[in-house]
């Protein structure tokens, strides 16, 4: 059996935010299993799934354009080693020299951005590998997405890390902005409910019947609970079915509704999501230095 780690029961603990001892328990009865655990804890604890892509560890910005007429945009993430580094002036700079260099050339991925130029006629590679000289830390394009659309689009950085962008038509600017916060506060999966995918729904389901059947009630009222469940995930993870966060009485779709106006697709980045930045052991790190200068 594989030996249950302090930093692994921390993790767990992090991702459902359950007890010390209750994930312990669920990590050893599934053998050192991650997601087995989290599961296995949901369906005992009834907790709701973990919104959390994983750890957000890493440093950098997330930075975003639209090109006047509000029809063609880009949003870009770039990572640091260090929040002192993610605030530099060349930093932020290379980020935003990006974001509209994306939109500009329709670039559509990293590798493809990293050989274009900009306008200085240096490539994004041999400036960003000029920029780790210069700061001294390793710099690196994660992401980028580039939006065209024949309706709108609107934006909201929330200070440099969290970074959205909305393609909608029908109602205004102030409509746009207001979709755009509301996303950045809430993080919906995607627009509306036919876009979740079936095996996150399949996945879904088998979890709130294993809850439904710790109730001992007969199966025909099982099956009405989880259909419940089921439908009460999928407001929570769709943009058109969550409260909105200015007017929590109504949900997206009915504001929609109200301003004649819909929600085409959107993105949605956060600085570091889903990666695990290394940390150092302090002690390891002195032994190894010192052994070193030996």
């Amino acid at each position: 059996m594989s030996a249950i780690s302090a930093s692994m029961v921390k993790e767990l603990r992090e991702l459902t935010g359950l007890g010390m001892m209750e994930c312990k328990k669920a990590l050893t009865e599934t053998n050192g299993d991650m997601k087995a655990a989290e599961d296995l804890l949901r369906i005992k604890s009834g907790a709701k799934a973990n919104k959390a892509a994983g750890r957000v560890a890493a440093e950098g910005v997330v930075s975003i354009f639209i090109a006047a007429g509000d029809q063609s945009g880009a949003l870009v993430e770039v990572n640091c080693e260090t929040d002192f580094v993610a605030k530099n002036e060349d930093f932020i700079k290379f980020a935003n020299d990006l974001a509209k260099l994306v939109t500009d050339k329709n670039v559509t991925d990293v590798q493809s951005l990293s050989e274009t130029a900009l306008s200085e006629g240096e490539t994004v590679e041999a400036t960003r590998k000029a920029l780790i000289m210069k700061l001294g830390e390793n710099i690196s394009i994660r992401r980028c997405v580039f939006h065209t659309t024949e309706g709108r689009l609107a934006s909201y950085l929330h200070g440099s890390k969290i970074g959205v962008m909305v393609d909608y038509q029908g109602g205004d600017e102030t409509l746009g902005k207001d979709l755009a916060m509301h996303i950045a506060a809430s993080k919906p999966m995607c627009v509306s409910k036919d876009q979740v995918s079936p095996e996150v729904l399949a996945h879904e389901r088998q979890i709130f019947v294993a809850q439904a059947a710790e109730s001992g009630k007969p199966d025909n009222i099982i099956e009405k609970m989880v259909d419940g469940r089921i439908a009460k995930y999928l407001a929570e993870i769709t943009l058109l079915g969550q409260p909105f966060v200015k007017d929590p009485e109504q949900t997206v779709e009915k504001l929609l509704a109200k301003k004649s106006a819909t929600v085409n697709a959107f993105t949605l980045f956060v600085v570091g999501e889903g990666i695990e930045k290394k940390t150092e052991n302090f002690a390891e790190e002195v032994k190894a230095q010192m052994g070193q200068a030996r």
